[in-house]
């Protein structure tokens, strides 16, 4: 009874120190209404619950002779069989700007940096997407500069989720690109690629409460900045481990949505054995559960937190990356 009552206990104070370091339970606390012309986008919230090697060929997104312009923006779309965009705005100015995905399902919304091609996903799988870059005008006000619409068939289900994108740029990580080679390079089975990741990643990062109480919409984790100072929000455990086995070949979505009333992010990875796993945390004996990194770090992979995470009741997904 002891036990029950002492394992209640632990699991309430993990679940409060996340809730206090993440959860926003009123949506209006960190999110903004933009009205453009007639369209409400969202500022995404911030996921914060708690919680040297030969470098392979990274399949780098590149521009193709598809593309379409207005405005000082350009999109390129040659490459949606690969299941991604890239977006491009050459003007000058100090307006914000915003990239929208809207595919069969569900509307993604993205800043976007000036003067360089940024990549977004087709996360949605085939069907009909629409692609459109808005410009801020005033106060919540933005325009549209230019438009595209397309039917996309991808050569495979996962195609968006093994290259570089703009909440996974592992091609700009060499660092964490060369780990993943050193942890990965004597084996052939995925999900012990996938095992090998995990726990590198557990064991190294622990959870960085000041920058979750701190950080902004709009931010983005740098993979290699993550492993320097070895400290993170969700955000950086799921991206991180996303790059990682996505620059071994292993398809990985990170998933943005609620564990509870925080939010969260986590992963999801596929192989040909499996398929796609959608709850995978760790191999215990008979089947992979949720995985969730930042949980299992922050508390110390304990049976009780284990419990929960693996509990797929506790998750709601919203986004994949």
């Amino acid at each position: 009874m002891k036990k029950t009552v002492l394992a209640g206990i632990i699991i309430t104070a993990l679940l409060l120190i996340f809730t206090v370091g993440c959860s926003q339970p009123d949506e209006n606390i960190y999110t903004d209404h933009i009205e453009v012309e007639g369209i409400t986008i969202e500022e995404e919230a911030v996921p914060l619950s708690a919680a040297p090697a030969a470098v392979p060929d990274i399949l780098e997104p590149k521009t193709g002779s598809k593309q379409k312009s207005g405005g000082g923006a350009t999109i390129d779309y040659s490459n949606l069989k690969d299941g991604y965009v890239m977006v491009k705005y050459g003007a000058s100015g100090s307006q914000r700007l915003k990239v929208q995905v809207k595919g069969p399902s569900t509307t993604y919304t993205y800043n976007l940096s000036k003067n360089k091609w940024e990549v977004f996903p087709l996360s949605d799988g085939n069907g009909s997407y629409k692609v459109s870059v808005f410009e801020n005008v005033s106060g919540t006000q933005y325009a549209m500069l230019t438009s595209l619409s397309q039917n996309v068939k991808l050569a495979n289900e996962f195609a968006p989720f093994l290259r570089p994108n703009q909440y996974v740029n592992y091609s700009a990580a060499s660092n964490a690109v060369s780990i993943a080679v050193t942890l990965t390079k004597d084996i052939a089975d995925p999900l012990k690629k996938v095992e090998a990741v995990y726990d590198y990643v557990v064991k190294v990062l622990t959870y960085d409460t000041q920058k979750a109480a701190s950080v902004q919409s709009g931010y983005l984790p740098v993979l290699d900045d993550v492993l320097k100072t070895q400290k993170g929000i969700c955000f950086d455990y799921a991206a991180l481990m996303t790059g990682m086995l996505r620059s071994q070949n292993v398809p990985c979505k990170l998933v943005v949505g609620f564990a509870d009333n925080a939010y969260h992010a986590w992963i999801s990875v596929w192989t040909e054995q499996s398929g796609w796993i959608d709850g995978v945390i760790f191999f215990d004996g008979s089947k992979w559960q949720r995985m969730d990194p930042t949980f299992a770090s922050a508390a110390n992979k304990s049976a009780d937190i284990m419990k929960y995470i693996g509990d797929g009741s506790h998750y709601t997904t919203k986004y994949l990356y």
